[in-house]
């Protein structure tokens, strides 16, 4: 029991380091212009990874990139073990090879932080007075500042994944989301005091917030589970065998890649184009920047499509049908009334198929929530999509892991008071 509450202390003080570095800014900026330029951008790529970072980048501190460089590093390395043989084969050689691809993904997370600032600090020298001394100076230390900070972030996720409880990587993308929420409930009671929001329609979302999180929590734990018997065989005098287990197959396999992938692919051109389009020879960019922008019909369809996309192209990446048909093989199991090999194979992908469809129109809904919400009332929050995703998904496996420790614990307890932990003495 000490040895978790020093894990949840230790959970608790990473996160409190995260939260004081997210108000350290980076030096040579405007933070009143800063401020203008994220309110006219509240919904576009800059407002969501403003939200990712917990509102670092808005105030451009150390922690303005967050941890999401890493994330995408993580992403293509993923992507790479499919398509190159080298990484699969680093894939399959164990500890070893995993060691070797977290190398590979720290260096890919360096040089995708080192773009990003310098993309920053490029277009934020675009905006009129926002940057006080524009220059080289300020392009070196706005990169080895946020570079430096994302890296310390992927060191302290790391630090919280091996010393306290869950994955710190997950776990620091909540507390950034959370962060954001008191604001938005103090924004919602505001407006409801001043009579710009009812009453009734203020418990109308926050009943809807209420209902959203249950379908969330219940289709995340939702599983399909598909019967597996293991044959029989003589081992000695003895006939092993005879099992029946189940293989579950969650619901959504994908998780919250593909609302983050979608949202970066609509939300980057769009942005870029209200960015450079305000010269007179541009002016079209300023068009495709408002078609694109969120709450426009295009805008939603272009995002339900790269929702629905992404969910088939990431579940394929993450779970091999054949390999899983090959495996059960190997280890003398079948599914009833399928033959083993690659009828198992067909069989599971079919299953698969069918649940990733389903996973991509119940994500696609959580994910345009938001959108419907801030076209029909005119919410001053972000609630819903990938955001919620992230709450419910972290808190369920954080809960999963404390409840494990306090099983081995007391398993451990048990063990103690049979004399069997160590192994019993020999007499």
């Amino acid at each position: 029991m000490s040895e978790l509450k020093g894990r949840l202390w230790f959970v608790l003080g990473a996160l409190v380091v995260y939260r004081l570095g997210a108000h350290i800014p980076v030096p040579g900026i405007d933070p009143t212009v800063l401020g203008k330029l994220f309110d006219a951008q509240s919904g576009g790529i800059l407002g969501m990874f403003n939200m990712f970072s917990g509102g670092a980048l808005k105030r451009f501190t150390v922690f303005a990139l967050g941890i999401m460089p890493y994330i995408s590093a993580s992403i293509i390395m993923q992507l790479m073990s499919v398509v190159s043989p080298k990484m699969e084969q680093l894939k399959k050689e164990g500890e070893a090879g995993r060691r070797q691809i977290t190398k590979y993904t720290r260096y890919g997370t360096v040089v995708l932080a080192t773009f990003q600032a310098l993309g920053i600090a490029i277009a934020f020298e675009s905006q009129a007075g926002l940057v006080l001394d524009p220059g080289l100076a300020f392009r070196l230390t706005t990169v080895v500042t946020l570079v430096c900070g994302t890296m310390f972030l992927m060191w302290l996720g790391e630090q919280i994944t091996e010393r306290g409880i869950g994955n710190g990587i997950s776990i620091i993308i909540f507390a950034g989301i959370v962060a954001g929420l008191p604001h938005a409930v103090g924004s919602t009671l505001e407006l409801a005091q001043t009579g710009a929001f009812s009453i009734p329609l203020v418990v109308f979302l926050f009943a809807a917030i209420l209902m959203v999180t249950a379908l969330v929590v219940f289709v995340e734990r939702g599983q399909r589970k598909i019967t597996v018997n293991y044959a029989k065989r003589q081992v000695g005098n003895k006939l092993m065998g005879g099992q029946t287990t189940h293989l579950p197959l969650k619901l959504n396999m994908a998780g919250v890649i593909p609302p983050i992938f979608a949202s970066s692919i609509i939300l980057f051109p769009a942005t870029l184009a209200g960015w450079f389009g305000s010269s007179e020879r541009m002016y079209w960019l300023k068009d495709i920047a408002s078609v694109l922008s969120p709450g426009q019909p295009i805008y939603i369809l272009l995002f339900a499509a790269a929702i629905i996309f992404f969910c088939f192209f990431y579940t394929a990446l993450v779970f091999n049908p054949k390999e899983t048909a090959d495996n059960l093989k190997k280890s003398g199991a079948f599914v009833p009334g399928i033959r083993p090999g690659e009828q198992t194979a067909k069989y599971i992908d079919k299953i698969m198929g069918r649940l990733t469809l389903i996973g991509a129109f119940y994500i696609t809904l959580v994910c345009l929530l938001p959108e419907f919400l801030i076209l029909k009332f005119n919410t001053p929050f972000y609630f819903g999509g990938t955001s919620l995703l992230i709450i419910v998904v972290v808190t369920m496996d954080f809960m999963a892991q404390v409840q494990s420790h306090l099983m081995s614990h007391q398993y451990e307890g048990l063990l103690k008071k049979a004399n069997f932990k160590g192994g019993a003495s020999v007499r």
